[in-house]
């Protein structure tokens, strides 16, 4: 038991306490204290932990699992355990950096809402006097799709209300800083265009009922708004603001606060102890269970290399280097992450993405592209609307690409997959009146359909096409049958699919004929 606590036990244990106290001071120090930059906070309080500890879990902590019996009869269990490790360091690690913004905030008590811009900023603000002009409100609406299969639509209003000293000043002054106010509500992706028009009216209705009654002097105390979603939400609100000229292009949005100061963190220091504390006790279980593999032992205390590990690692990395067989491939899937990873650095979302935002990075969208901004066609095969879409993509692109690529050639795997992507969005917009589509779904698709000709008119052996028609029929129907259900853009991957089957049809025919000549 020694050995497992060393070899396995002590570098989680060491990860945690690290990752805890190293990245939590770097969050404060350059995001918070010197503000050196300010990316969303999902990318500093969920995107670089989910990150770090996933290379912590993967390649620092996975090496030394192998001390550990973790083969079954039909796999491993290594993955599983990396898997588990990466949960348990995550999520102290995303509430550490809740509890640290709220912590570490420091509250200004102002008379005036005029000393705001005189003092240096801080999180939290106390006011004296004040007058909150709910005649004057900045009014931004906004839609999101979300859930696992975009099966959820979100409904948002943001409602920027000027705040001024008194009221005689909306007459004469600007608005230095403005009263959030958002109502949000989620339905059904699922609904009719009719059935979804009349729930945003129910929506916008009810949330208009309130504002009018609900008295937003009601607080204790102001939270200033950092880089966020929500921040951006309201600052288009601000900018929809027809009574105000020369508004900040940076606004201070502040959001009420009715409740006690001291109260700000609320359950998180509890929540962070009990997250450490449970998630070392299932690792310290889980490393418990399985013998010791004697031969790893040896290795690990001999200092020698694992030289099966590092062949595989080599093996990976030189795989992801753009190739024979596979160069286009990797080249198509290194565009997509780059763009992808651009929209996320420049602080446009990382699980989500506005549609206005995609919009404006070519998102397909029939009015535009049958306007004239045909490029739409290309550009929205190249964009994504969250992580797991771009992940799931990336999957289906990888699979079929290393099968085709090597078949067909660079240049005519190329040219059939963004034809293919063409085509699925040339069915987009002629179904849809005025969808934003995004995703190289489409365009897989349409390789996948090329893919299945192919085993169907046997260009590849009898024992390939065994082995892979029918998990990729499953694939396609289960995707296609997701569609029906609302929120997919099922004409794409339909037009798709039908795109690429006919091209390898037409493919397959001429080859055969080759061959037979």
């Amino acid at each position: 038991m020694y050995d497992k606590l060393n070899i396995t036990f002590k570098p989680f244990l060491l990860s945690l306490i690290v990752l805890l106290v190293g990245y939590t001071f770097l969050h404060w120090i350059i995001f918070i204290k010197l503000e050196i930059f300010q990316p969303k906070e999902i990318i500093t309080n969920f995107g670089i932990p989910i990150f770090l500890t996933g290379i912590i879990s993967w390649f620092y902590l996975r090496p030394r699992l192998k001390i550990l019996r973790l083969k079954t009869s039909r796999d491993s269990l290594i993955d599983l355990y990396c898997i588990v490790a990466w949960i348990t360091l995550t999520i102290p690690l995303v509430i550490s950096q809740q509890y640290l913004i709220t912590s570490s905030g420091k509250l200004t008590k102002l008379k005036t809402i005029t000393e705001i811009s005189k003092s240096a900023p801080t999180k939290y603000y106390s006011l004296q006097s004040y007058y909150i002009d709910k005649n004057h409100p900045g009014i931004f609406l906004n839609t999101e799709v979300g859930g696992r299969n975009n099966e959820n639509l979100a409904l948002q209003i943001y409602a920027a209300v000027p705040i001024f000293e008194k009221p005689s000043d909306t007459a004469s002054s600007i608005p230095l800083s403005w009263l959030a106010v958002e109502y949000s509500e989620r339905i059904s992706n699922r609904l009719t265009a009719n059935e979804k028009e009349t729930k945003f009216r129910e929506f916008t209705n009810k949330s208009e009922l309130d504002f009018r009654s609900k008295n937003f002097s009601d607080f204790k105390y102001l939270d200033r708004l950092r880089n966020s979603d929500q921040k951006v939400g309201f600052t288009n609100a601000v900018e929809n603001n027809k009574f105000f000229k020369n508004k900040s292009a940076d606004p201070i949005i502040l959001k009420g606060i009715n409740e006690p100061f001291e109260n700000r963190n609320g359950n998180k220091l509890r929540n962070l102890t009990i997250a450490v504390a449970v998630g070392t006790l299932i690792w310290l279980i889980m490393i418990a269970i399985p013998k010791i593999d004697q031969r790893h032992l040896r290795r690990i205390k001999a200092g020698k290399p694992d030289r099966k590990s590092q062949r595989e690692v080599r093996e990976f990395l030189d795989f992801l280097i753009p190739q024979e067989g596979h160069f286009i491939t990797l080249i198509l899937i290194y565009i997509n992450i780059i763009i992808f990873f651009l929209m996320v650095i420049m602080g446009y979302g990382l699980f989500s993405f506005n549609g206005q935002d995609l919009l404006e990075w070519g998102a397909n969208f029939g009015p535009l592209t049958k306007n004239g901004e045909w490029w739409r066609l290309i550009t929205c095969t190249f964009l994504h609307g969250g992580i797991m879409h771009l992940f799931t993509n990336m999957y289906g692109l990888l699979f079929v690409g290393i099968f085709l690529e090597p078949l067909l050639g660079r240049r005519y795997f190329l040219i059939i997959y963004l034809l293919n992507g063409i085509v699925a969005s040339l069915a987009s917009i002629f179904w849809h009146d005025a969808t934003v589509s995004i995703g190289a779904s489409g365009a897989i698709f349409g390789m996948y359909g090329l893919f299945i000709s192919f085993m169907i008119f046997k260009i590849f052996t009898l024992e390939f096409t065994k082995a892979f028609l029918l998990s990729t029929l499953v694939f396609i129907g289960i995707n296609l049958l997701m569609g029906l259900t609302g929120g997919i853009d099922n004409a794409a991957h339909i037009g798709g699919l039908v795109s690429g089957f006919i091209i390898g049809t037409l493919m397959a025919i001429v080859m055969k004929r080759k061959n037979n000549t």
